[in-house]
């Protein structure tokens, strides 16, 4: 698995400062000075980012009512959060583009339900890739939390409980200070996925708004430059790792 992963990193760094003219940091030089680039990393920074504080916002209550069942239900929900996991990224934007588009699903039904704003523009702009992207990254960020939350001692919620708090107040100064690793390291992991996502924005994002995994593929394809691609994919690649040892520092247990 290591060998899998490392051959062809190291492929990709060889190109990357093999060019035409002998070994040089001319890729990297010139990845440096793009417009192109640094415009499709922003981009690329606050779709990821918007999507993982959705996923988060979303996974968070959801995590939250399965530590507090029994666990027999809790197995059912893990089992329902987990059956996206049975249906390729393609399938689910696919099915994304009959949900989104001008006359799909989502827009039959506001028209029926005499929405008065006309049909949502979803569709090859940020607000959708956003939202298919933050469906998609649900899951890992349910399951970090739900982990964190479990940890947590009982008797610190039944010694609250007799000091005569709330269930509010239980939320805001127990159940959050006490899972906060837990949902960085689950906004981490969302955000590090949704910095190299391909197939989504491919389907559903506009010409505007390529992501860096994109940008990969055009120059791979389009304009048949190696060494820029490899470059781009060895930059992304050494920031996912840096997340992904910050998420790993993060989620650590305090002692």
């Amino acid at each position: 698995m290591t060998v899998g992963f490392l051959t062809p990193l190291a492929i990709a760094l060889w190109t990357s400062l093999h060019g035409a003219g002998g070994w040089s940091i001319d890729a990297y030089m010139a990845l440096a000075g793009s417009t192109l680039f640094w415009r499709v990393m922003s981009g690329t920074f606050q779709i990821a980012l918007l999507s993982s504080i959705a996923a988060l916002l979303l996974g968070y209550p959801l995590a939250l009512h399965m530590s507090q069942r029994s666990p027999k239900v809790r197995r059912v929900l893990m089992m329902l959060v987990l059956i996206p996991f049975w249906t390729s990224i393609l399938v689910k934007s696919y099915a994304f583009i009959v949900l989104f588009g001008r006359e799909g699903l989502l827009n039959q039904a506001l028209r029926a339900w005499y929405f008065p704003f006309g049909p949502l523009d979803l569709m090859f702009n940020r607000t959708g890739v956003g939202i298919a992207m933050a469906h998609q990254v649900i899951p890992f960020v349910v399951f970090p939390l739900l982990t964190s939350m479990l940890q947590v001692d009982r008797n610190v919620y039944r010694a609250a409980e007799i000091m005569g708090a709330s269930p509010y107040t239980i939320f805001w100064r127990v159940t959050l200070p006490l899972t906060l690793p837990g949902a960085a390291a689950a906004f981490l992991i969302a955000f590090t996925l949704g910095l190299g996502a391909y197939i989504t924005p491919a389907l559903l994002g506009g010409r505007r708004d390529l992501m860096i995994a994109n940008l990969i593929d055009f120059r791979l394809r389009e304009t048949l430059d190696w060494p820029a691609a490899s470059a781009i994919a060895i930059t992304l690649t050494g920031l996912v790792c840096a997340l992904i040892a910050l998420a790993r520092r993060v989620s650590r247990p305090q002692h």
